[in-house]
């Protein structure tokens, strides 16, 4: 459940469990399989159609193990008509035992750079006879706001898919062609919450816009070298037209605040959802009723996802859950003051159990000083969605001056041919576009994306409209088409790692709560301490390397609370780490609980053992050991040996 409607409906009723035997759930993937059987079942192999496989759920154990539950799904799939090709289930190498039904195919899930002996060493031992898959070998990954664009080596990429055809291996790409996730449709990530770009090139072989990359013709020479004798590759297609489109300018526009939609009431505040608004953006306001003083603390539990704060229309801040920032200090108000909140939904949560992702504010605001606490009731609310039928009829005035608020912006250009370009959003701050009605995507200064791929049919000669909502506000008012796309132009100045300059983690004295070494080798390890230790900040320091390399690496992690089983991950924060390596890719430490085996933690080269990393698990538990998995690629680079292992419930001196 990705986004959009599906979540919008599923998440309104408040105790839905989804992904599991819930019977409200159940009942709503029964109705929507019965759907899709009716359009897909007639298109099986035997049947005429080209489906040869049907995937049972997707990569499950990496959300949970209950075999209950995946049977079930399965039943539904055979009920909806599947039952002429067969049925498979994916998973990655160190999980898919987990949640292994009997009567399926198993097929593993990985990436660029793997060991491909290594992926499929544990299903040859269980299956020996088993044909061998690949379901998804990723070519790149996506990108998300404030973090640099993502790419993979194309011979890597290359390398790996002459290891599975030369093994007689089958394989999925994933992606060949990349897309776009046009208007509001880009996912996220949790935990350590990241909205994904529009943008969904992923570093493929043939670009978003259809072009043909290095990729795609290195793959392509290599493919011709497996082709039966006689045969050959047919032409490439000739590239689809692009055109640069002149710079226009903007000068009618909507303010936000001054384009109210209905009203709504209620005495709590609620999500989006409650309010039959799945995305776009709402105004929760109220009135203070009495006064605050300066200094008090203004908490919002929780900003989902990025939130402006004005008193009686001035802005006093700007919330970012990315950044887990939830609370403002908020200066002295009088009594009566207008309380707004603007929350943006970006991307919903797509993986993992936070895809109960409701979105604006999920439970409460309160007003903090000191000891006391004081909720803030008496809401009325205002939803904003993003179909083109609410935004283009809005009371659009002529002005030159750039208003300060939130606002739609709206203007023609012509065009004497059309093709595909690339709309520069590089002066804009945060928001959607719109062309001829049709959502293009998100923008948002922050980068790495600058640019929106537009494609060329939804253009015409002549006149052309084009809407943008700006929750922010641009430095410039105006637009280019652009030829070439910018999708790693990144201008976040938040610090890219978590280490404060000058600061070194201060280990001596520290009582050591398990020692040990790691075994070489890929997937899980697990560690049990002899004794159980209560904290809240889990210090792993790896003392030596398993080659002789400087480097450490860490692809996931799992800290094991007093049930013996992971805790959750959902609100933890990297605290400190002393190295992370962030010029050749994100290989940032909050990658160790991202649930993605092909992103990883990775020290810098020139750094020396040993390596300290430091976990906020935002609560204090009861820690009886932890899971290690290391990075996948081939020979293991960064590969930990000895290590030590330190817990705390208060934070570690530097």
């Amino acid at each position: 459940m990705g986004d959009g409607r599906t979540s919008l409906w599923l998440l309104k009723k408040k105790d839905v469990a989804l992904r599991t035997l819930d019977p409200y759930y159940m009942e709503r993937v029964g109705i929507f399989m019965k759907e899709v059987g009716k359009q897909l079942a007639p298109l099986q192999i035997n049947k005429g159609g080209n489906i040869i496989m049907v995937q049972v759920e997707n990569e499950y154990s990496s959300y949970a193990t209950d075999k209950p539950y995946v049977a079930a799904v399965r039943d539904l799939v055979r009920e909806s008509g599947f039952t002429d090709v067969p049925l498979f289930q994916c998973d990655w190498s160190s999980n898919f035992t987990n949640n292994a039904l009997e009567d399926l195919l198993w097929t593993v899930n990985f990436g660029t750079g793997a060991n491909i002996d290594q992926q499929f060493k544990k299903l040859k031992e269980l299956r020996p006879e088993t044909p061998l898959m690949c379901s998804e070998f990723w070519s790149g990954w996506f990108d998300h706001w404030g973090r640099k664009h993502e790419t993979r080596p194309a011979k890597d990429m290359v390398q790996g898919i002459k290891d599975m055809l030369d093994r007689n291996i089958s394989f999925s790409l994933y992606m060949t062609h990349g897309g776009t996730t046009f208007g509001h449709w880009g996912g996220a990530n949790n935990p350590a919450y990241s909205a994904m770009c529009s943008s969904y090139d992923y570093d493929a072989p043939i670009s978003e816009a259809g072009w043909t990359t290095e990729k795609y013709f290195l793959l392509r020479d290599l493919l011709k070298t497996y082709l039966p004798a006689g045969e050959a590759l047919p032409e490439i297609p000739a590239a689809l037209p692009v055109i640069e489109i002149p710079e226009f300018h903007f000068t009618k526009i909507a303010p936000l605040f001054s384009n109210l939609p209905e009203a709504k009431q209620t005495v709590d505040i609620q999500p989006m959802e409650q309010f039959n608004q799945g995305w776009g953006t709402i105004l929760y306001r109220t009135t203070l009723p009495e006064a605050v003083k300066s200094g008090t603390t203004l908490k919002i539990t929780e900003v989902h996802d990025w939130a402006q704060i004005y008193a009686d229309g001035k802005l006093l801040t700007r919330l970012d859950r990315r950044k887990g920032e939830f609370t403002t200090v908020l200066p002295a108000l009088k009594k009566g003051t207008q309380l707004d909140i603007l929350v943006e939904a970006m991307g919903r949560v797509n993986f993992d159990k936070s895809i109960h992702d409701r979105k604006g504010i999920t439970e409460k605001v309160e007003l903090v000083s000191g000891d006391r606490s004081k909720e803030l009731k008496n809401w009325t609310v205002y939803s904003f969605p993003v179909d083109y039928s609410f935004i283009k009829n809005k009371n659009y005035q002529d002005t030159k001056i750039l208003p300060a608020m939130p606002a739609y912006y709206k203007t023609t250009f012509k065009l004497d041919k059309v093709g595909d370009t690339f709309l520069d959003m590089s002066t804009w701050g945060k928001g959607m576009v719109w062309v001829n009605g049709h959502a293009m995507g998100r923008f948002w200064e922050i980068g790495p994306q600058q640019t929106l791929f537009m494609p060329g049919c939804w253009l015409k000669e002549g006149e052309n409209e084009i809407l943008v909502l700006d929750l922010k506000g641009p430095v410039k008012a105006s637009i280019k088409g652009l030829k070439k796309p910018l999708l790693d132009v990144l201008r976040e100045k938040a610090p890219e790692t978590h280490r404060k300059e000058g600061e070194k983690l201060k280990l001596t004295g520290e009582k050591v709560a398990h020692e040990g070494a790691f075994t070489p080798g890929n997937g899980w390890q697990e560690v049990r301490f002899t004794t159980p230790v209560k904290g809240r900040y889990f210090c792993l320091e790896a003392l030596s390397p398993q080659a002789n390399d400087n480097i450490a690496a860490i692809a996931e992690f799992d800290v094991l609370g007093a049930d013996g089983k992971p805790v959750s991950r959902e609100h933890w924060k990297i605290r400190y780490a002393d190295s992370e390596e962030t010029r050749s890719g994100n290989r940032t430490a909050d990658k160790i609980f991202d649930l993605q085996e092909s992103t990883f933690w990775m020290t810098v080269d020139n750094v020396a053992y040993p390596h300290q990393l430091v976990i906020d698990l935002s609560k204090v538990e009861t820690v009886t050991g932890f899971r290690y998995l290391p990075r996948a690629e081939k020979n293991y680079p960064g590969m930990i040996k000895e290590y030590r292992v330190y817990v705390k419930p208060a934070d570690f001196k530097y």
